[in-house]
């Protein structure tokens, strides 16, 4: 019985263009969905505890700096990895067309460039570590390399964002798809806004707000696709 049931279950997945996903889809998408709450708590804990960071005024990209800065440059890498394999489980979870062509691929440039913005780790500015002058200090090339690596998966994420939001109106879920939208046009407001303001303080905690919105948007679209892929008989 079993495996006539495993069967009929292939069989009519494949007729909607889809197959039954391993249980690798399922732990792929619980890596998204836990990659936001692990780069939130270890930034926010460093944020709170570190000598002379100022949340009202350094982005929290300058935790890579320091005595302690290999803290953030790991907690970088190990965000980028958990939410390049939720890519993989995304691509799992969709069916096929424009969004599971995209939406995954946006999603793992995302994860990989955050990994590199921890490899390339930002320069030390407005006064962060202690010592740093508030203004006029220079710019090296591995501060260049994280601020274009940190640009290109920051668009690529909005873009993904919007391709999502498509997906979920066309299925009828309006909801998640408002909530997607306006998770991709809050979030490219907020680095607009911090990218201009020359790091005033509005500015940074516009972006602060912006980047906890899109890691709760990325955990909760994981857990929602997480219960759209189908289970094995052994799963």
């Amino acid at each position: 019985m079993s495996h006539t049931n495993t069967v009929t279950t292939a069989a009519k997945a494949a007729g909607q263009g889809r197959l039954p996903a391993p249980r690798a889809g399922r732990s792929l998408l619980v890596c998204g969905a836990i990659a936001g709450l692990f780069y939130v708590v270890v930034s926010l804990t460093q944020a709170l505890t570190r000598e002379g960071f100022d949340l009202t005024r350094h982005a929290w990209s300058l935790l890579a700096n320091g005595s302690l800065g290999w803290i953030q440059m790991t907690t970088l890498i190990v965000t980028g990895l958990l939410v390049t394999a939720g890519a993989g489980g995304l691509r799992r979870a969709l069916p096929p067309g424009r969004a599971c062509t995209w939406a995954p691929r946006l999603w793992a440039i995302y994860g990989l460039n955050t990994m590199g913005a921890g490899i390339f780790r930002a320069d030390p500015a407005l006064g962060f570590p202690p010592g740093t002058p508030d203004s006029g200090t220079s710019t090296s090339w591995h501060g260049v390399v994280h601020f274009v690596l940190a640009g290109i998966g920051f668009v690529c994420l909005v873009v993904a964002c919007f391709v999502l939001a498509r997906h979920l109106a066309d299925a009828g879920l309006r909801g998640w798809a408002m909530f997607s939208l306006t998770t991709g046009a809050v979030f490219l407001a907020g680095f607009l806004a911090l990218a201009a303001s020359g790091g005033r303080s509005w500015a940074n905690l516009t972006f602060t707000a912006a980047i906890l919105l899109s890691w709760a948007w990325m955990s909760m679209i994981s857990i929602h696709f997480h219960g759209c892929v189908p289970r094995t008989a052994t799963a």
